[in-house]
């Protein structure tokens, strides 16, 4: 991340048959126009950018639409996309400019402008989904344009807006085409990004075709891509094993991930450390079993973390101790340090002279059909329940929906799978932690609100460091957020599909144009 790389320990497992020559590995032409299928569990919320913030949604978001700016694979700082040039005008990192490449065409043939980036900020803060990326732009204060310039004006000093106006929050739509105060809800999408996108059926099928138009940072479109989706990591392996698919990528069913092996010729794997981090989030309000800070630190003692990475994910994922993750800036263990190991005894008397009445009756929610997340659902439940201190109803929820109820702060528990929006320790702050987070736990600290603002005054980012650890001292003193653990990258593809290695990263954009027939 910025002067401070993203240290992504990637280990990639290239799986050819014996005997294949390097000139093999080269992309095919004579396949260029044959499509790549291409197979997800993540679900995609909304098609308009300002409804959704999510990993299912966002990873399309990365191909359809563009942004004034994005990152190349690995990279630490954003670099221009659509935009030809942007930087921070005066020295007070609260008024930034950016001028648009010239030539660009939406599909309607109309030329972008920069009145279409101002609407395009402009609408996700009016609009001000409870699921969409609106939070992620709480700095902005507002956007001047004119022909192809564009004014941000912050209202605090912000060094991570750059990173922000690169994410899914950023991308440019036509504005004639989508309304100004509420969501587009027909299946098209109007952007300029590498891929067209020239059908849709929900929870089903994108397809995708290169868009001959687009002019940015990445060169050559790639094939042909259609992105399927599956309800369950079990159905996603079902049709890899047919060979449905050519790709399949986030998530396998944790067993099939830990069995991979390098002697299959038939397949690549491509494996990867990376930032995704998931945490159990804790609804702090008055009006929630867990309102109190004792209750929620006796929960802390009771969770153990290796148990969770070695049974439920068959040791795909790391136990993880803070809230930001090992490789980021800023990284510490305060969990570690708070609640060193699990300790039903310590719970028990933390909830004993706070005068709490045990056990503690709350409901856990949990995304139907998302990866492992009802065996971790029942394995958090049966550790919490051990001693007697807590009695958990686990409730599952369609996946819109459970957005939907940790957004109207209807949940009392959930864990939730949190995939970095860009290269920084910020993305892990404010969003997940600050006042009117994200993750609507309810939870709101004004010292921690004044840490995520003074973080952000840093443009070497190296030296925020000192405010992220005092940071996640708070949290874990406060427990809104419990972390679980790290995870993963694993891509799988057939033996004549090729660039998996590129086609996620801790930079937040998912790149199907890397994916070439070899």
């Amino acid at each position: 991340m910025r002067s401070v790389r993203t240290r992504i320990l990637a280990t990639v497992l290239v799986l050819a048959a014996a005997g294949v020559g390097g000139w093999q590995l080269l992309p095919s032409q004579e396949n260029s126009g044959k499509t790549i299928t291409v197979g997800t569990t993540d679900a995609v919320t909304a098609l308009d950018p300002a409804g959704a913030y999510d990993a299912g949604s966002w990873a399309l978001f990365s191909n359809v639409f563009q942004s004034l700016l994005t990152f190349e694979p690995g990279g630490a700082s954003p670099v221009p996309d659509a935009a030809k040039s942007c930087v921070f005008v005066g020295s007070g990192l609260t008024t930034y400019r950016c001028v648009l490449q010239e030539g660009l065409t939406f599909p309607s043939g109309r030329a972008m402008t920069a009145e279409d980036v101002k609407y395009s900020f402009d609408r996700v803060k009016a609009i001000n989904s409870d699921v969409g990326p609106s939070s992620l732009l709480s700095t902005l204060k507002s956007v001047d344009a004119g022909g192809l310039t564009v004014t941000f004006h912050l209202s605090s000093p912000d060094a991570t807006f750059p990173f922000k106006v690169a994410t899914g929050a950023g991308s440019i739509v036509d504005r004639t085409k989508y309304p100004k105060k509420a969501l587009r809800t027909d299946p098209g999408v109007d952007g300029t990004g590498p891929y067209e996108l020239t059908s849709y059926a929900k929870n089903k099928k994108a397809v995708l075709a290169p868009n001959s138009h687009y002019k940015g940072d990445v060169h050559g479109t790639g094939r042909p891509v259609d992105l399927l989706y599956y309800g369950s990591a079990a159905a996603l392996e079902k049709a890899w094993k047919a060979k449905r698919i050519d790709v399949a990528s986030r998530q396998l069913p944790p067993k099939t991930l830990s069995q991979l092996s390098a002697s299959d010729p038939n397949q690549r794997v491509n494996e990867s450390d990376t930032s995704e981090t998931r945490n159990l989030y804790l609804n702090t309000r008055q009006s929630s079993p867990l309102h109190d800070v004792q209750v929620r630190k006796a929960m802390a003692w009771l969770i153990n973390r290796e148990e969770l990475a070695a049974t439920v994910y068959q040791g795909t994922v790391d136990p993880l101790y803070s809230l930001i993750p090992t490789g980021i800036t800023g990284h510490t263990t305060s969990f570690f340090d708070a609640y060193p190991k699990q300790d039903e005894q310590k719970a028990k008397q933390l909830l004993t002279d706070a005068g709490v009445t045990t056990p503690v009756k709350f409901t856990y929610g949990y995304a139907e059909g998302r990866g492992a997340a009802q065996p971790e659902a029942e394995d958090l439940k049966k550790q919490l329940e051990a001693g007697g201190l807590f009695k958990v109803t686990l409730k599952g929820y369609e996946w819109t929906d459970f957005q939907k109820q940790w957004a109207a702060g209807k949940l009392d528990a959930y864990a939730v799978g949190w995939v970095a929006d860009y290269p920084d320790p910020d993305t892990f702050g404010g969003p997940l932690v600050g006042t009117d987070s994200t993750m609507n736990t309810g939870y709101s600290d004004k010292s921690v609100d004044q840490l995520i603002r003074a973080s952000q005054q840093y443009p070497d980012r190296g030296d925020a460091a000192s405010d992220f650890k005092t940071l996640q001292e708070d949290v874990a003193r406060d427990v809104p957020v419990i972390p679980l653990w790290q995870g993963k990258e694993y891509v799988l593809s057939n033996e004549e599909v090729g660039g998996g290695q590129y086609l996620s990263d801790a930079t937040g954009v998912f790149r199907l144009w890397s994916l070439t027939w070899i």
